[in-house]
């Protein structure tokens, strides 16, 4: 019964079916936090709408591909999660929300972002891994307050320059996607503390000695010649990343430092801000 009759239920629009599905939610909870991830739930019922001050809304892993227009009256959440549904476009109702900071959107079908997007000047972090993004949409770098950035697992070639524009990005996640080359506006951005371009198709990295802020740098699973020169103290997962990215000469002689394979870091847990 549990999750097979739920999925069974979500196709059953009567009131007594969608209330079965919401566990009886009818006023909004004390800590103005809504949890309605794995419902199965094709539409997002209005009513939760009215919980005007609602800080929190989890919808990750049902099957919506739109929400209802009535979202605009959730002026006071900061963090939503529309991760693992079949959005094809994000709903332009969702740019509204502008009090918004973290919003997940991976695992989706998302080809592009609006134009509409540039409205949540409060957004510090932004989940769209796992998408069908074939270029960095450009409406991204206009996200000022922009601190944490996953796009992995995407299509993606190259990033835009005005990328550099995001003087709070501290953090980069673009693992699994089709860079071919290090992003060169990386190293315009002093500022990154994490890079993360694990599984691509990179063969040479040039120097990141010069970036002070960066603390780690994960570059494993790419076909390249090199590793990445860093500044003492910066962590480097990949190969050769415990050795200098130079085969070392000793009496005269040649010796190649073997590869050292490391697990990728997985980006942390979702996380509310500080």
């Amino acid at each position: 019964m549990g999750n097979n009759l739920k999925a069974i239920l979500a196709f059953v629009p009567s009131n007594k079916c969608q209330k079965y599905l919401l566990e009886d939610l009818e006023e909004m909870p004390v800590d103005k936090m809504v949890d309605l991830s794995g419902r199965q739930m094709r539409w997002l019922p209005v009513h939760i709408c009215s919980f005007r001050e609602l800080v929190k809304l989890y919808l990750s892993d049902n099957n919506l591909n739109h929400l209802p227009p009535e979202l605009e009256q959730l002026q006071n959440l900061q963090i939503l999660a529309l991760d693992f549904n079949n959005f094809k476009a994000l709903p332009l109702v969702v740019c509204t929300l502008k009090q918004l900071c973290i919003l997940y959107l991976g695992n989706n079908k998302l080809c592009s972002l609006p134009l509409e997007l540039r409205l949540l000047q409060n957004l510090k972090t932004l989940w769209i891994e796992s998408n069908c993004l074939q270029y960095l949409p450009e409406v991204v770098c206009e996200l000022s307050l922009l601190k944490t950035l996953h796009a992995g697992s995407n299509a993606l070639r190259a990033l835009p320059p005005q990328l550099q524009c995001l003087q709070e990005l501290r953090t980069i996640w673009l693992s699994g996607n089709l860079l071919s080359e290090f992003p060169p506006v990386l190293l315009d951005m002093p500022f990154l503390e994490v890079i993360d371009v694990d599984r691509n198709s990179i063969r040479f990295f040039p120097s990141l000695a010069h970036l002070p802020g960066l603390k780690l740098v994960i570059y494993d699973h790419n076909p390249c010649r090199n590793a990445p020169k860093v500044a003492k103290g910066v962590r480097r997962v990949g190969r050769w990343s415990e050795e200098t990215p130079e085969p070392r000469k000793r009496s005269g002689a040649v010796i190649e430092i073997p590869p050292d394979e490391k697990p990728l870091l997985p980006p942390a847990a979702k996380s509310e801000p500080a």
